[in-house]
């Protein structure tokens, strides 16, 4: 998470969409008085101590606007960036073995079994994308004012740049994993877990839910 004060913007960091992109370019532009949320790289806490004991970077929408000021959440521009729940999980599950020798080779299984236990699905980079952008306030809505797409990445980051009022910095690779198409990891059985499992992120954030391997979208 970051709060420009000198921009007037909410960047919320939903895991593995290019977050570490995203900060990296956005970092040099911030002023004294701004601040970010995230541990893995750089151990960086918000000077704000309910979001600083949260521990890691990937703040909710409901955590912010209940620690934030009024005038900064309502009146800041607020954005994010989503991806298509199918690629993100194979991504997410990439992440988590990256030191695992016993992964390669057994993804699918993986998937499989990780998904169906509890503790695994409360993971931070493992839970729906929406639940981290949806806000309760009568009625369920997404709490940011722009919504980028980890598939057309550079424009939406430029997009989102555009309508803060910044001159889009160059977007570098960061913290990427290794694997292949993400398609290559699904079967039939797989994309009906996954597809349970996110559904609030296909009804929310605009991506197509499919009932079949060979109907996984190119992205």
């Amino acid at each position: 998470m970051i709060v420009s004060h000198r921009h007037r913007f909410i960047f919320l960091a939903v895991p593995r969409t290019g977050t570490h992109a995203a900060r990296a370019a956005l970092t040099p532009l911030l002023g004294p008085e701004d601040w970010q949320q995230e541990a893995l790289r750089n151990g960086a806490r918000s000077p704000l101590p309910a979001i600083a004991r949260i521990g890691h970077g990937h703040v909710t929408a409901a955590q912010a606007r209940t620690c934030l000021p009024a005038e900064v959440w309502n009146g800041y521009f607020k954005f994010a960036v989503v991806r298509n729940p199918y690629d993100r999980f194979v991504s997410v599950c990439a992440m988590l073995n990256k030191r695992n020798p016993r992964y390669a080779g057994r993804e699918t299984a993986f998937m499989k079994r990780a998904l169906a236990t509890p503790p695994f699905q409360r993971r931070v980079l493992v839970r729906p994308q929406a639940r981290a952008l949806v806000v309760e306030n009568g009625a369920r809505r997404l709490a940011v004012d722009f919504l980028g797409r980890y598939e057309t990445l550079e424009a939406s980051f430029a997009e989102a740049c555009h309508r803060a009022g910044l001159p889009p910095p160059p977007l570098t690779r960061a913290n990427a994993t290794g694997h292949a198409d993400y398609r290559t990891y699904y079967d039939d059985e797989l994309v009906a877990i996954v597809s349970a499992f996110y559904a609030d992120d296909f009804a929310a954030l605009g991506y197509r839910r499919v009932d079949r391997a060979g109907d996984l979208p190119c992205v």
